[in-house]
């Protein structure tokens, strides 16, 4: 059996941009070398409320000791308050800082070691306190339904009218296009690629969705969905043309586009997020209206920013029977409501008296994942990084814990905001399982 291809590789490396390890290795000129470590006494770095936390702090150089330096540590919850901190000195044998949290959550441990120069190095490490626990910051909506009804509603008034363009592909089996499909406020715009031998009813669908950032769509992700015999759609974030050269994203990043992500905040009707999950709909309009779908399978699968949309799919969209989301973004936005922090983008702000912004705050929770993963019972799966500064793995057990059907986590307590080529493999191999389950429910019925 051939191995089932890794998600894109733009994606990955879209995601490069957080802390990386679970400790931190600063490399301060070709020699010495010195490394800055902070770990957890569990590799699997997860306890229960009011069990102690011991972080092992140690400073190397070449691989030894290095004693008698000054250390600065800080205690969090999730990055977000301030527990404790205070001044360590390095010795032979790590320090050890120990904290511990009375309620579900993540504490996190921030070290940096100050040299006297600008390559002051820094260090952390993430513990989970009964992460399952962790509860939404704010119950759903009591109009949520209603609202996304309506935006059913008005997009239905729009002809599912598909412009596909055939383009070259990799291989005569694979029948390749862009796809242009007209939605409420910029269309969806795509890579489309089938098996070019195809019979009615014979292929699961495929959706990748993109992560933060301003691109084209990626058509190696619909010709790998082809070659495994499956339909694949492979859409930008904004339905901006695809295949234009660099210059054309970064004039569209550094303009109409720049921080698109807080664009229209302020209301749920405003928000660019809406038109955004309009455009998910409108992408599954398409996937299932092809005769070559197999009527059963449809999955949603992306990282960070696209591991959002995943979920937001599968809520709003009950044809979605799985889907695979990466280091999620857009996750418990109210986060700033119960006093812990927020996912990404941060929507939400806090204002001079210090409280989130009560109109921003209303109006994000209307395109919440967090919120939306209460409204799906697909299988899903999620990864997670103890140390994610961009997408905090509070915000992302936020959402993990609302969703009802069968569901796992990829747990990596080393990792930052990340989408490693192991995760990306664990997600085709659980795509794989989820089409197999899927066709065995439907053949069982039968």
């Amino acid at each position: 059996m051939r191995r089932p291809p890794l998600l894109s590789v733009a994606l990955f490396f879209l995601l490069l941009s957080g802390v990386g390890p679970h400790h931190f290795t600063a490399v301060r000129g070709a020699e010495p070398k010195t490394e800055l470590k902070v770990v957890t006494d569990r590799p699997e770095a997860i306890y229960k409320a009011g069990e102690a936390v011991n972080f092992q702090i140690s400073l190397l150089r070449d691989g030894q000791p290095l004693e008698d330096a000054e250390l600065h540590f800080l205690l969090s919850l999730d990055g977000e308050k301030t527990i404790s901190e205070g001044k360590l000195t390095s010795q032979k044998e790590p320090v050890k800082v120990t904290g511990s949290l009375d309620k579900p959550g993540f504490l996190r441990c921030t070290v940096t070691w100050k040299t006297g120069d600008k390559a002051n190095s820094t260090a952390l490490a993430g513990a989970a306190v009964d992460p399952l626990s962790i509860p939404p910051s704010l119950p759903v909506p009591d109009d949520f339904d209603a609202f996304w009804d309506e935006q059913k509603k008005q997009l239905a008034t729009v002809a599912l009218a598909p412009v596909l363009t055939p383009i070259p592909s990799p291989s005569p089996d694979i029948a390749s296009f862009d796809v242009q499909i007209p939605c409420i406020g910029p269309g969806v715009s795509g890579y489309y690629s089938r098996p070019s031998q195809a019979k009615p009813k014979s292929c699961p669908a495929i959706l990748y969705v993109h992560g933060a950032g301003v691109r084209s769509s990626v058509q190696g992700s619909a010709n790998g969905a082809a070659k495994l015999g499956r339909l694949g759609l492979d859409i930008n974030a904004h339905g901006i043309p695809n295949g234009k050269p660099d210059t054309f994203y970064a004039e569209l990043a550094n303009g109409e586009l720049k921080d698109y992500r807080h664009a229209g905040r302020e209301s749920r009707d405003t928000s660019y997020f809406r038109l955004m999950y309009l455009r998910l709909i409108r992408a599954l309009d398409f996937l299932t209206a092809q005769p070559e779908w197999d009527g059963k399978v449809l999955v949603v699968t992306g990282h960070s920013q696209g591991g959002g949309q995943s979920i937001v799919a599968a809520g709003i969209d009950p044809r979605v029977t799985g889907f695979a989301t990466g280091v999620p973004a857009m996750c418990d936005h109210s986060g700033e409501a119960a006093d812990r922090i927020n996912g990404w983008p941060r929507l939400v702000p806090r204002g001079s008296d210090g409280k989130p912004n009560a109109k921003i705050l209303e109006a994000s929770r209307y395109v919440d994942a967090m919120n939306f993963a209460t409204r799906t019972k697909a299988e899903a799966i999620f990864s997670v990084g103890f140390i994610d500064t961009v997408c905090p793995p509070t915000s992302v057990y936020a959402a993990y814990n609302n969703v009802s059907g069968k569901k796992e986590m990829v747990i990596e307590p080393l990792m930052g905001h990340a989408a490693p080529p192991k995760i990306m493999e664990q997600f085709n191999v659980w795509i794989a399982a989820h089409i197999e389950r899927v066709h065995g429910r439907s053949d069982a019925a039968k």
